[in-house]
C-alpha cells in the first residue's frame, strides 16, 4: 500500500483492488433489514455513476449536490463526484421546495442527484468499470449549513481531495492510545450533516461503516451489538434517546472503543451516564465547527475532573475568550470563543456572505460563547444568537434545556425567548413529554428548575407539544419556533 498522498478516487480504486470482496459498508434499513457492500462494489459503482455524471457535463471543480437519504448510493455518488474532480456537497433531502430553491441559489451546483434519478443510480450498472483519468478535486467537499438564522450557506473545505495516509480520521482518539484496525464505525447521523458525511474519511482510511438509513435508538443498539461496532459520533439528542432506552444496560457494548459527543452542549447528567455505560476511557467530548476553525477534546476521565467541559485545544488549537471589544477575558468569565490552529481556518463560505470572523492575531470565531477554567479547559455557554436577555440578565437556553432534560417525564425540550412586555424576553420551555397521556405539569417542571437554576433562568412559561420539529439530523430552527409563537400571540 502506498504511503504517499493520492487522490480520493485513486484511493478507493486501491482499496477495491486490495480488499475486493471484503465488506466496506453494512447498510441497515429502517425496517432492520441489511445490505452488504464490498470494497469492489464501492469502487465499481462509483466509477459507473461517475461515467453517467460525466456524460451530463460534470467535471473538475464543478459543484455536485447529493440530495439522497442515507444509503449506499449516496456514498457511491460521493466518490463518483470525487473521481471526476467535482466538489461534493450533500443536500438535505427533507427540505420543502421553497427552501430547496434557496439552497440551490447559494450552492449554484452543476448537478443535483435526487432519489428519482433512476437512469443514473440504477441504469449506470451496465457502464464500464474501467477507471477514469485520475483527477484531484480542488476542494475536498462542502457542507450546507443554515446555522441559527435559517439562512442557507455553503461551507467549502479549502483542502484539495487528497488522501494522506498520515492524517487519521480517528486522530483525536488515537492521541490517547492505539485503536483496533480497521475500525467499524457506526454512522447514525444523516449524510447531509457534517457528523455523518465526515465518515467518508473513515472509508478512505480503510475503516468499515455501519450506515443507518435513519436514526432509531433501539435499532442502533441492536445493530451496534450484533456487528461489534468499535466507535461512533452522536449528538446530544441521540445520546439522550439511547440512554432512555429501558434495556440499554442489557446490551453487550464491550466492542466499543470510543463514543464521541459533538454538535451541542451536553448535559452533565447525560455525560456521566455514558461514562458509566462505556467507561471513562471510552467516552470523549469534542467541540469544533463545520468551518474548521479549531477543535477541543477531552476523554471521560478528564471530563470527570472538569465536569461539563468540552476539552482543551487539540491538534495545535489555541483558545481565547474575548469580550465585545476584543479584549481577552480571565478564567471563568463568559465571552466569545476564538480559536487558532497552525493551518488557519480550513473552510470558507460561498456567495455573498460575510467571511468567517478572524482577528488580527489569527483567532477565528463562529459566534459561540463560553469560558475557560484555570487549567485551560473550555466550557460552552451557548450561541450568541440563541442567548435570551430577560429582565436585563443573560440566559443561555442550553443550561435550561440541560436541567429540564434530566426530568424523567421530559423526552425532548427546546428553550426560546419570547417577547414579553415586562421582561423584554421571557424564558419559554417547549416540552415533548415522555408519555403524552401523562405529561408532567408546568408547575412541576418549574419547581424542578428552581432546584437546579438561578431564579432568573427558570422558565416563566411552559408549553407541551406532541413532538418537537427536528430535522433528520435532530436539529431545531429556533427562529421558526419563536416566529410561530409570537405570531400566535399577536393574533390571539
Amino acid at each position: 500500500m502506498s504511503d504517499t498522498p493520492i487522490s480520493y478516487g485513486a484511493r478507493i480504486r486501491q482499496l477495491g483492488e486490495e480488499r475486493a470482496d471484503q465488506t466496506a459498508i453494512v447498510f441497515v434499513r429502517e425496517d432492520g433489514s441489511e445490505r452488504l457492500v464490498s470494497w469492489r462494489e464501492l469502487d465499481d459503482r462509483s466509477t459507473q455513476i461517475a461515467r453517467g455524471l460525466a456524460a451530463r457535463g460534470l467535471g473538475e471543480g464543478d459543484r455536485l449536490g447529493i440530495k439522497l437519504r442515507n444509503c449506499p448510493e449516496h456514498i457511491f455518488t460521493t466518490f463518483a463526484g470525487w473521481k471526476l474532480g467535482a466538489v461534493v456537497v450533500p443536500v438535505r433531502w427533507d427540505l420543502p421546495d421553497w427552501e430547496l430553491e434557496r439552497v440551490r441559489g447559494v450552492l449554484d451546483p452543476k448537478l443535483v442527484v435526487e432519489p428519482d434519478d433512476v437512469e443514473l443510480l440504477e441504469g449506470s450498472r451496465w457502464a464500464s468499470t474501467d477507471p477514469p483519468p485520475d483527477v484531484v478535486p480542488p476542494h475536498s467537499s462542502g457542507i450546507l449549513s443554515s446555522g441559527s438564522t435559517g439562512s442557507p450557506k455553503v461551507i467549502l473545505r479549502k483542502m484539495p481531495g487528497i488522501y494522506n495516509p498520515e492524517a487519521s480520521p480517528n486522530g483525536l482518539v488515537t492521541a490517547y492510545g492505539p485503536l483496533s484496525d480497521p475500525q467499524l464505525v457506526l454512522v447514525p447521523a444523516p449524510l447531509y450533516h457534517n457528523n455523518g458525511f465526515m465518515h467518508t474519511s473513515n472509508l478512505l482510511a480503510g475503516d468499515r461503516l455501519l450506515l443507518l438509513e435513519r436514526f432509531n435508538a433501539a435499532g442502533l443498539l441492536d445493530a451496534l451489538e450484533r456487528h461489534r461496532v468499535t466507535g461512533f459520533v452522536a449528538t446530544t439528542v441521540m445520546l439522550q434517546r439511547i440512554a432512555r432506552e429501558p434495556d440499554v444496560a442489557d446490551h453487550d457494548l464491550s466492542s466499543i472503543e470510543w463514543v464521541m459527543h459533538g454538535a451541542a452542549p451536553l448535559p452533565e447528567w447525560l455525560a456521566r451516564f455514558w461514562i458509566d455505560l462505556v467507561g471513562p476511557t471510552h467516552f470523549y467530548v469534542c467541540y469544533g465547527s463545520s468551518e474548521g476553525a479549531g477543535v477541543t477534546f477531552a476523554r471521560g476521565d478528564e471530563y470527570l475532573d472538569h465536569p461539563a467541559t468540552v476539552g482543551k485545544g487539540a491538534i495545535g488549537t489555541e483558545l481565547r475568550i474575548l469580550d465585545d471589544d476584543g479584549n481577552e477575558l480571565p478564567a471563568g468569565e463568559i465571552g466569545a470563543i476564538y480559536m487558532r490552529q497552525p493551518y488557519g481556518v480550513l473552510s470558507e463560505y460561498v456567495g455573498d456572505v460575510a467571511p468567517i470572523p478572524v482577528n488580527a492575531d489569527g483567532f477565528a470565531t463562529v459566534g459561540d460563547l463560553g469560558w475557560l477554567d484555570d487549567d485551560g479547559f473550555l466550557y460552552l455557554a451557548d450561541r450568541r444568537v440563541d442567548m435570551i436577555v430577560t429582565g436585563g440578565a443573560n440566559v443561555y437556553p442550553a443550561e435550561v434545556e440541560s436541567a429540564l432534560s434530566e426530568h424523567p417525564a421530559v423526552d425532548d425540550v427546546v428553550v426560546v425567548g419570547l417577547a414579553d412586555e415586562e421582561w423584554g424576553r421571557r424564558v419559554h420551555a417547549i416540552v415533548q413529554p415522555t408519555d403524552p397521556a401523562a405529561p408532567p405539569t408546568a408547575d412541576e417542571l418549574v419547581a424542578w428548575c428552581k432546584d437546579r437554576l438561578s431564579p432568573y433562568k427558570v422558565p416563566k412559561s411552559v408549553e407541551f407539544v406532541d413532538a418537537i420539529p427536528r430535522s433528520e439530523a435532530l436539529k431545531v430552527n429556533r427562529a421558526t419556533l419563536i416566529a410561530e409563537r409570537e405570531g400566535e400571540r399577536q393574533l390571539g
